[in-house]
C-alpha cells in the first residue's frame, strides 16, 4: 500500500530550498492531519495518547509536529477512516494545489517557506472544508 504523502519526499526533492528546515516538508501534511482529526476522519493508533490527539485538535500541538513525532513523517491510508481515505484519494492532489495558492497569496516563491501557523492552518482548513462539502455533495472540485 502506498502512502498518501511523506515529508521525506518533500525535503528530499530538488525544489526543496537549502535554507528551509526539513520539518517544513511536513507542514502541509500536518495541516491535513489536524483537519482530519477535527472532522473525525483520523484513525488513532492504540499507542497514541488521547491527550496528544486532543492537543492537535485544539491547536496546542501542531499537526506537523504530530506527523513527525507520531507518524514518522508519513501519512498512510490506514491513518484515516474509510471515508477519510476516499476523500484523500479523491482530493489530496487538489489540496496540494490549495497549498500552492496559499503560497502565492503569501507572496512566497516556494511552498516550503509557508509558516506552520494557526492562521495558515485556518486558511487551509477552510479550503479543506470547502473541498469536503463539494466531495460529499458529489460536485466537481474547483481548479
Amino acid at each position: 500500500m502506498a502512502s498518501i504523502d511523506r515529508a521525506d519526499w518533500h525535503y528530499g526533492a530538488d525544489d526543496f530550498p537549502e535554507d528551509a528546515p526539513d520539518e517544513n516538508g511536513a507542514t502541509h501534511i500536518g495541516w491535513f492531519v489536524r483537519w482530519a482529526i477535527g472532522r473525525g476522519l483520523f484513525m488513532k493508533e492504540e499507542d497514541t495518547p488521547d491527550e496528544m490527539i486532543e492537543a492537535v485538535r485544539v491547536g496546542t500541538m501542531s499537526g506537523r509536529d504530530f506527523v513527525l513525532e507520531q507518524l514518522d513523517g508519513k501519512l498512510w491510508p490506514s491513518d484515516l477512516s474509510q471515508e477519510g481515505q476516499a476523500f484523500a484519494e479523491a482530493q489530496y492532489d487538489e489540496y496540494l494545489r490549495d497549498v500552492g495558492d496559499l503560497t502565492v497569496a503569501l507572496d512566497l516563491d516556494n511552498a516550503y517557506y509557508v509558516e506552520d501557523s494557526e492562521e495558515n492552518y485556518r486558511k487551509m482548513a477552510a479550503a479543506l472544508d470547502e473541498r469536503w462539502a463539494l466531495y460529499i455533495a458529489g460536485t466537481p472540485t474547483k481548479h
